[in-house]
């Protein structure tokens, strides 16, 4: 009885030894694998990142900044030491529907679009009504003794070389920015409409 009795036991212990054995490598083996876990959830997390900042760069890219329906080409100033003068240059459209310039601002002087037109037989410029239409795709020219930005009373002497900012509003309510640099010009001699406004000798 004792001899079984031993025997039994240790068959127990070696029993126990090798399950002891197995747990031991169950837990080293999920110890190793932990860490890759969250790596791999990591990286999952910033592929998904980096596809969001992609597509958000791509909806930036493609957004069409206000504006930009519009461009002015060779857009230049008539310097003057006093009085007023005109910004001139070419408006393009590069869409496929109609634009229309209502308004145009600069920081040294007030503003207004004018037109040349006959009045009593003699060729004045005077407000454009309602605005500067440019055709879909189409180009308007911005010129001495045509259409153009009228400088109504400028703060100061714009000489040649000085480079003024302008913003034209569109009648969607659009804004398009440019800049111009001033040059000497002797042109048509041209009076504002009504007379009783300043004549603009030199236009």
């Amino acid at each position: 009885m004792l001899s079984f009795s031993r025997r039994s036991f240790a068959v127990a212990v070696a029993t126990a030894a090798v399950a002891a054995a197995g747990l031991a490598g169950c837990a080293s083996d999920s110890s190793d694998a932990a860490p890759d876990s969250p790596a791999a959830g990591a990286g999952s997390t910033a592929t998904e990142a980096g596809s969001a900042a992609g597509a958000g760069a791509s909806a930036a890219a493609g957004a069409e900044a206000p504006g930009a329906a519009l461009t002015v080409k060779d857009p230049w100033v008539k310097a003057v030491d006093s009085g007023m003068t005109a910004a001139f240059g070419t408006l393009v459209n590069t869409t496929s529907a109609d634009v229309t310039v209502v308004s145009a601002a600069t920081s040294v002087s007030p503003m207004e679009l004018h037109e040349m037109a006959m009045d009593n037989g003699k060729m004045v410029m005077r407000p454009k009504e309602g605005g500067f239409l440019i055709k879909a795709g189409g180009t308007h020219e911005l010129s001495p003794g045509g259409d153009h930005l009228m400088l109504m009373k400028p703060s100061a002497a714009i000489k040649p070389g000085d480079e003024l900012t302008f913003t034209l509003t569109l009648a969607d309510g659009g804004k398009v920015e440019f800049s111009a640099v001033a040059k000497p010009f002797a042109g048509a001699q041209e009076s504002y409409a009504p007379s009783a406004a300043p004549s603009m000798a030199g236009m």
